[in-house]
């Protein structure tokens, strides 16, 4: 509580340009309890980049009543050269040492509180809502270099590319109509880059003679994927533009599937993220993405080696068997097959089994959540209630006569009976919210178009602890304070908003 956070502008830096983002901190001072995560990080950054003088002081007549309530216990002419000696110590020696403790502490605490908005920003991304399997063309928007367009199969398999020029509308609008009939184009996905909000227009403008949903899709990190090892792995023949361009397309169809392949710092969701203890950082990432795909569960049959090694159970080296034996062997018939994977030991198979579907398999449990060592029991209630497997689960009516304390013993609780049950009525079900369209406003299209007082539509595109970054379309995303998010007071502004959230 005595101790203050003071910063200082180096003077000979004042007036440059890159120091002016932290004119708010040139004369600052504030008690470092109460602080923010995010103002201490930025200090911090100031400082290492030369901007910022950063000092913690601390009320030394508070600390040195505190040093002589322990070591003076009389009052005596010893007394005074104890307090002498406590006076000198702490200036000399304890004081350094305090401060430099404090700012430890005070980095720590703003790293945790910066690592724990990332993380929940990650999570909400990567189970933002997917368009599931159909048939997309993806545009990565450009204007000099012309719009990267790849049309993909519902697998996210590539089909065709090419490149379009926006200044040549009528041929574009020629190219884009053929390519929609021709590979049966159900879903067209934009990229929210450089001249995104021009390629949405003229793609909305065209009458394609079916119904095809138009989404703006977040490119953030798919210049880095389309030059990275990864994707010159999945597509050693083409360019790093048709690779965003795919990246853009199956972000749109599943946004887990493609968001795995990225480092999250890339992702452009956190705050200060480059500044944080980076040990730290990347083990919360990979838990939440671990977590992430757990919870929605993977198709063993269309997943990449990159989503298959996040699975709980599966190294890196044992999600490239899946795939190797999944490409000499054809599909996975069941979930029993993959003990034949190499390296897929009985505890990883027991780690890994429920959280890997089969879609189509003979048994309909490999498709759903049910783990296999609990097959024996769903068939058990199958026969006690005289139905099948398939009529358990298509019939609510016969899900009904199961008496769920029968089930219950030493190994099977009544939470896992309730959770087998919830699960046999929509087994293999995404938990992911479904997609929805969404549309800026059309009469804005730069940040002039934006006027006082105008009420527009936006995205939410990132959370930090002081306020919300919101798309509204004029591509560069625009920040509303934690103290406007409301009409009351908000201390945390993920109470008020979340990632995607249509505002």
């Amino acid at each position: 509580e005595s101790a203050t956070l003071q910063s200082k502008v180096m003077t000979a830096k004042k007036d440059e340009e890159e120091a002016q983002k932290y004119r708010d901190y040139f004369e600052f001072n504030e008690p470092l309890g109460k602080c923010p995560s995010h103002r201490i990080l930025a200090i911090r950054r100031a400082e290492k980049e030369g901007y910022l003088l950063m000092d913690i002081n601390i009320d030394k007549t508070i600390a040195v009543e505190s040093l002589e309530e322990v070591f003076i216990k009389a009052s005596n002419p010893a007394a005074a050269e104890v307090k002498k000696a406590v006076d000198d110590s702490y200036t000399r020696l304890l004081k350094p040492s305090i401060e430099n403790e404090f700012r430890l502490v005070s980095k720590t605490k703003a790293d945790e509180e910066a690592i724990n908005v990332f993380t929940e920003n990650l999570r909400q991304l990567l189970l933002a809502s997917p368009l599931g399997s159909k048939k997309v063309l993806a545009l990565d928007p450009g204007f000099r270099t012309g719009c990267k367009i790849v049309c993909l199969d519902a697998q996210g398999a590539l089909q065709h590319h090419t490149v379009i020029y926006l200044h040549q509308a009528d041929n574009a609008v020629h190219e884009l109509k053929f390519l929609v009939q021709k590979y049966d184009i159900e879903a067209i996905g934009v990229g929210n880059g450089t001249a995104g909000r021009e390629t949405e227009t003229l793609v909305r403008s065209i009458d394609f003679g079916k119904p095809v949903s138009i989404f703006q899709v977040n490119e953030s990190g798919a210049s880095i994927y389309s030059a990275s090892e990864v994707a010159r792995e999945e597509f050693p023949d083409h360019d790093v533009t048709v690779r965003g361009a795919i990246s853009i397309g199956r972000r749109l169809l599943d946004p887990l599937s493609e968001l795995v392949k990225i480092d999250p710092k890339s992702i452009g969701v956190g705050q200060y993220q480059h500044d944080v203890n980076q040990t730290k950082l990347k083990t919360a990432l990979d838990r939440v993405v671990e977590s992430a795909v757990n919870f929605v569960g993977v198709d063993v049959n269309t997943a990449s080696k990159h989503l298959l090694q996040y699975v709980s159970g599966i190294s890196a080296t044992l999600a490239g068997n899946i795939v190797s034996y999944r490409t000499q062997n054809g599909a996975f018939k069941s979930r029993e097959e993959l003990k034949k994977v190499p390296l897929m030991g009985p505890k990883s198979f027991e780690q890994c089994a429920g959280f890997l579907r089969i879609p189509g398999a003979p048994n309909v449990l490999d498709a759903s959540s049910v783990h296999p060592e609990r097959y024996a029991l769903v068939e058990q209630m199958a026969k006690d209630v005289q139905a099948s497997l398939e009529d358990l689960i298509r019939n609510a009516d016969v899900r009904k006569k199961i008496n769920k304390k029968q089930y219950i013993n030493e190994t099977v609780g009544a939470y896992t009976i309730d959770d087998i049950l919830k699960e046999l009525e929509k087994p293999g079900r995404d938990p992911r919210a479904q997609i929805e369209e969404f549309r800026f406003d059309d009469t804005i299209k730069s940040i002039e178009d934006v006027k006082v007082g105008m009420t527009v539509p936006g995205i939410v595109t990132n959370i930090t602890a002081f306020g919300a970054f919101v798309d509204i379309g004029v591509k560069q995303d625009g920040l509303v304070h934690v103290s406007q998010l409301s009409n009351r007071y908000v201390s945390d502004p993920k109470e008020v908003v979340k990632l995607n959230q249509r505002v």
